[in-house]
């Protein structure tokens, strides 16, 4: 293991952004030519898990979730499980990534929470690198939000959702005693719900392949239901700050699980808890809107 050999600081980071290179690059490949499919970003990105895995001892060994447990006590269920939840993870990302600020905003405050457990812990080399990630981030939001003058595009949004994932699967194994495995899940939630619930809605409800999009996330229902008439017309202006609007109703959704998990890091009772109240909430404000009856608070008044 890299912590246990004594390798200094920069080579880890170096060696955490060389595993990224595969998701990355695909991404970029999507963003430049649009040749690959949802699968094959998938798997890329499964990649760059399966060396971080074998290269920086990034695997998941405990969840306190039973069965799941057993699973990753032997070492392909802990490789299978952890390749599972960084490709998902950064899957998540990019599919939050539709609205003006949305995923990269969501994508600080998750490295902001995993930083600071990181401190409290006494592991310095995860919280600075996680806070580097917040300083990257936060200097494309200020060119994304509001007016969208840049974007992540898929490049972006997989190498975030890989290196959130990857930090946190870091810190759990680094602190296997003190940090709760249900931190990084409620940590990241939003995403990785909205991946789960588009699957069920897309599968099981429409009878279509999960993979096939549609515009009926939770982000784009804001955007159409809420914002869609509050500023002015349709021309490109108008449509752009509509689209900007959006994304503060997601960033309070996200932080509704992220301050919990900052709050209760070292506690799996408290952090399922929340688990429950953030899926009840999200179930709950989903069927609201799409059904027209969305909550008087979140219409726009000038």
């Amino acid at each position: 293991m890299w912590w246990e050999v004594g390798h200094d600081e920069s080579r880890f980071a170096f060696t955490l952004l060389a595993c990224s290179s595969v998701a990355f690059v695909a991404g970029f490949v999507q963003d430049l030519t649009e040749a690959l499919t949802p699968r094959g970003r998938l798997i890329a990105t499964a990649l760059s898990a399966a060396i971080a895995y074998y290269w920086m001892g990034a695997g998941i060994r405990n969840t306190d979730i039973p069965g799941i447990d057993w699973i990753v006590s032997f070492g392909f269920g802990s490789l299978a499980v952890s390749v599972l939840a960084v490709s998902g993870i950064a899957n998540a990302i990019n599919i939050i990534d539709g609205l003006n600020g949305l995923a990269s905003m969501c994508v600080a405050l998750m490295l902001a929470a995993i930083s600071y457990v990181a401190f409290q812990v006494s592991d310095a080399l995860i919280s600075w690198l996680a806070l580097a990630g917040v300083g990257a981030v936060l200097g494309l939001f200020l060119w994304n939000f509001p007016r969208g003058l840049i974007f992540l595009g898929d490049g972006g949004a997989y190498f975030l959702g890989f290196y959130v994932s990857e930090l946190s699967i870091l810190l759990l194994a680094r602190n296997p005693l003190e940090v709760s495995p249900f931190f990084p899940l409620l940590v990241c939630i939003y995403p990785i719900f909205e991946t789960l619930f588009s699957i069920y809605r897309r599968w099981i409800l429409r009878s279509i392949p999960p993979s096939v999009p549609d515009g009926i996330h939770l982000h784009s229902l804001i955007y159409r239901r809420v914002m869609r008439w509050a500023v002015g017309g349709r021309t490109a202006r108008e449509m752009t700050l509509r689209n900007s609007m959006s994304s503060p109703y997601l960033w309070l959704l996200c932080m509704f699980s992220v301050v919990p998990a900052v709050l209760f890091w070292d506690s799996t009772a408290v952090l399922a808890a929340f688990l429950i109240i953030f899926v009840a909430s999200y179930l709950m404000l989903y069927w609201r809107i799409v059904r027209f009856k969305a909550p008087r608070w979140m219409f726009y008044r000038r």
